[in-house]
């Protein structure tokens, strides 16, 4: 068989020296092609090969590898990386326990949305059906089945022609809309056969993102504008884009504005016409402005309706006033009862309104400035410095508590005045999910705060804040339960081993939070919950990374943000909170006791 040159098979790339490119090298050479940096594994004896290739083309600029502690790991590490540079993430594992440990981390990235590229070993082809050690094949545990839901593209490769034709299928899958992983798995001995295909493709190609605007819905909901008073915005984790044309279409109507837990990342916290966070962990500003019927229309924007997003589907969110408005026509599935489905590109959707509403004002067109939600908080609320006048807080005297063990809500607070706005944040499922929903705002809305709700995995924000420290070269800062980082903490020697400004902080409290709060606002059994006592700071301490103990509010205050973002490693802190403490989460737990599915029901 004649091997060509890798110059032919993929325009741009250079050949290279050796004598013989087998199939590794051209799956490096895509990923060199689309600029990726770093790929996110663990190795094996059948993934070997693909390794061997990484180390082969590290030197000609191909992406460096990150050995993580857990495949788990390393999936929540290419999501990090993926959130971080908007490339594709790629995460590698081999064959058996291996590409099942990967599972969850790629069902994370699936539930988000997030691009990823999976590539999981086989054992070699001739020994398929014999029971081989670590076999994963159709006959025996079937990993290509195991990753069918969870993917938008999944395939095995039986012959080395097939993979050139796949692999451009798969990185084509990742970005479409909507994105999600694509999973390949490669018998070893295919990773080893000489390059054989001839199919040229341009690497550009690959990184198109194909988004139709529906036009003729920008005009109609145009005309809904010209006739409502006021209008109402909701925002969800998929505005980013288009987040400067959203809300230049506040100000110009004055639209009040909610967001999802997740959609907050990109709202300035003071900006005065947010009202909060709606849903999960939300505020009652939010609600209320959400109940408000002088509101004529409500657009939902970016949002894939969630149930914790959208507080159990409430009917005040999704009525007949609804027009939801997003890229990924899947999510109009759970929005059947608004006016108006607009789909395509947002950024493009807004610059349109922006444009009629421009030349409406022009002509004299106004919305109602009329907002009787902030007016009736003003009337019966003392104005706070800290939270200004939009959003109402459960339990504002807590922020300022001065009682041990320190309040989880003045954690929260303490920590949105003083970790720098450049750093990036991460939220493990759990507690903190609630604490920093409801109680973590700052003016900074660069998007640097981020949130996995859609599957909701114990350990996500450890590997993530990895990856997205990779990408970034900036201080990123994981918040965790003590549970999750039982589960998953191993990684934290990851950034150790890469000299990684991660800083990893712990809410101490000896026990499953969520699980402890949840069953007494459930009236549940009290079970299970309960963890040993441990000090972090000392488990940090034992492996050469800073430990660093919180126990008080001067404790708290002391913590020399810009010392820890400025070291080459990363460094733990153990914050002991008052675990008695009832976090914001009912609507999670009535969400558990409604059996009803139906949406606003």
């Amino acid at each position: 068989m004649s091997v060509r040159k890798v110059s032919e098979i993929h325009p741009g790339v250079s050949n290279q020296s050796s004598p013989c490119r087998d199939n590794s090298d051209l799956i490096i050479d895509y990923l060199k092609a689309l600029d990726i940096d770093y790929i996110f594994g663990v190795p094996g004896g059948a993934i070997e090969p693909l390794f061997n290739s990484i180390s082969r083309n590290m030197a000609n600029g191909g992406p460096e590898i990150v050995v993580a502690r857990h495949e788990a790991g390393a999936a929540f590490m290419a999501e990090g990386y993926a959130r971080e540079t908007g490339k594709t993430g790629v995460c590698i594992a081999t064959t058996g326990p291996g590409a099942t440990n990967l599972l969850t981390g790629v069902a994370s990235a699936y539930a988000d949305n997030i691009p990823m590229l999976v590539i999981t070993a086989q054992t070699p082809l001739p020994k398929f059906g014999r029971n081989a050690l670590q076999e994963s094949s159709c006959t025996a545990i079937d990993t290509v089945g195991i990753f069918r839901h969870c993917t938008r593209y999944n395939t095995l490769i039986s012959h080395s022609d097939q993979l050139n034709t796949k692999l451009i299928s798969a990185l084509m899958h990742v970005k479409q809309v909507p994105a999600g992983p694509a999973h390949i798995s490669i018998p070893s001995d295919i990773l080893r056969q000489p390059v054989c295909s001839s199919t040229k493709v341009k690497a550009d190609r690959l990184k198109q993102e194909f988004v139709l605007t529906d036009n003729n819905a920008v005009e109609q909901l145009t005309d809904m504008l010209s006739s409502a008073w006021r209008v109402g915005l909701f925002l969800g984790k998929g505005c980013g884009s288009a987040i400067n044309e959203i809300m230049e279409f506040a100000e110009l109507t004055r639209s009040p504005i909610m967001t999802g837990p997740a959609g907050k990342r990109w709202i300035n916290g003071f900006h005065p016409l947010y009202r909060g966070v709606f849903g999960f962990a939300g505020h009652q500003s939010a609600d209320m402005t959400m109940e408000d019927d002088t509101i004529d229309l409500l657009l939902a924007v970016g949002t894939p309706m969630t149930e914790l997003g959208t507080g159990g589907w409430q009917g005040s969110l999704l009525s007949d006033r609804l027009v939801h408005i997003d890229s990924t026509i899947e999510h109009f599935s759970r929005s059947p009862m608004a006016q108006l489905h607009v789909c395509g590109d947002i950024k493009g959707v807004f610059n349109q309104l922006n444009v009629n509403v421009r030349l409406g004002k022009k002509w004299g067109r106004t919305w109602d400035a009329v907002d009787p939600v902030k007016q009736n908080f003003l009337d019966h609320h003392t104005p706070s410095t800290d939270h200004g006048y939009q959003i109402r807080l459960r339990d504002p005297e807590k922020c300022h508590s001065d009682e041990v063990p320190l309040k989880p809500q003045r954690v929260a607070t303490e920590f949105a005045k003083l970790i720098p706005s450049s750093f990036r944040i991460h939220l493990d499922a759990g507690n903190v999910w609630s604490w920093f929903t409801h109680y973590f705002h700052r003016a900074s809305a660069k998007g640097h705060y981020h949130i996995a709700m859609g599957f909701g995995s114990m350990g996500w924000a450890i590997g993530a804040s990895v990856g997205t420290a990779i990408a970034s070269k900036e201080p990123s800062v994981c918040i965790t339960g003590d549970g999750s980082y039982l589960m998953a903490g191993q990684e934290i020697t990851t950034a150790l081993q890469h000299n990684l400004p991660v800083i990893m902080v712990i809410f101490n409290d000896s026990s499953l939070g969520m699980v402890k709060h949840g069953q007494r606002l459930g009236g549940a059994e009290e079970v299970g919950f309960e963890l040993p006592k441990i000090d972090f700071a000392k488990m940090a301490e034992s492996m050469g990374i800073e430990g660093i103990r919180v126990e008080t509010p001067e404790d708290l205050l002391a913590i020399d943000w810009t010392r820890l973002g400025n070291k080459k490693g990363p460094t733990m802190i153990d914050i002991i909170v008052d675990g008695e403490e009832m976090p914001p989460m009912g609507q999670r737990v009535k969400g558990l006791a409604d059996q009803s599915a139906t949406p606003g029901g």
